[in-house]
């Protein structure tokens, strides 16, 4: 089982040397990955009223593809998007940046996408939100195809491309995806079409459940279950036997993966994070 950590975007700010710090840090502990969450923009609770999202404008955003090529330089550390909201991006785009990442880290990239929650993000990209259940579909189809091909023509609900094509192609031909997955439809979708999972719980029957509805539309498709990956999120504790007893029951679960996230912890500072993360690498590596 593979463990990194989730990068406290909110909670690091916009300070490039706190930046360059924590991800040189992290990698000198032995964590193998870097996750990372996406937000164009913020919502102003003043303008949307009774606004109840998680986060609005005042809430700090690194855009993960340009953090993860300024990590690439600094580090060797697999890069993990958990999780662009693809159907609000330009698929191309996207595709692009994508290859451009995995290229320049030498094929360390696992491209986490999903659907999100904010329809002001949405309505400001200039995307259907009532769609994008099918739209995440034909572009997981599209990136595949333009990441492998050197030239296509695609015509889908969403997307055309009419002779035309990448260059240069990423290192890994195609890029793994993998999903951000919380409901029956996603957990279908994932088991269908994804490389790998993020299940948004903890162990406990609730995961069993979703992880069988993966497994299950999974062999309905004609794949292998045991194929598809699974990182589980692992709130970071000072308590070093709690913390190794949950990454215990993911990888009991079955998870390939986990990443230790210390945001909402109380930290302030890059240095109170990356002292957690000390304790946290101290407990489990």
């Amino acid at each position: 089982m593979r463990i990194g950590v989730v990068f406290p975007q909110t909670e690091i700010g916009p300070d490039v040397g706190a930046v360059r710090a924590y991800g040189q840090r992290v990698e000198e502990l032995g964590f193998r990955h870097v996750m990372a969450y996406d937000h164009v923009l913020g919502a102003d609770p003043d303008v949307h009223e009774g606004w109840e999202g998680p986060y609005d404008v005042d809430t700090a955003f690194h855009e993960p593809m340009v953090l993860f090529g300024y990590l690439a330089a600094l580090t060797s550390l697999e890069m993990v998007s958990a999780i662009i909201i693809a159907p609000q991006r330009q698929t191309a785009l996207l595709a692009k940046q994508a290859a451009e990442v995995d290229l320049l880290t030498g094929g360390r990239l696992r491209l986490g996408v999903g659907l999100g929650w904010n329809r002001v993000e949405y309505e400001a990209l200039g995307q259907d939100f009532t769609t994008r259940g099918r739209r995440i579909e034909e572009q997981v189809a599209l990136m595949r195809r333009l990441w492998t091909e050197r030239s296509l023509s695609f015509g889908g609900e969403f997307d055309r491309v009419t002779g035309a094509g990448l260059a240069p192609l990423p290192a890994q031909r195609p890029i793994p995806i993998w999903f951000g997955a919380q409901s029956a439809p996603a957990y279908r979708r994932a088991g269908r079409l994804a490389d790998g999972w993020f299940p948004q719980m903890e162990p406990g029957p609730g995961l069993e459940e979703a992880k069988a509805a993966v497994e299950r539309a999974a062999a309905e498709a004609g794949r292998d279950p045991a194929a598809i990956g699974m990182d589980g999120r692992l709130r970071w504790t000072p308590d070093q036997d709690a913390l190794a007893e949950a990454a215990g029951q993911w990888r009991a679960h079955g998870a390939t993966h986990v990443s230790v996230n210390t945001m909402k912890a109380g930290l302030r500072t890059v240095d109170e994070h990356l002292a957690a993360l000390e304790s946290a690498a101290a407990a489990l590596l």
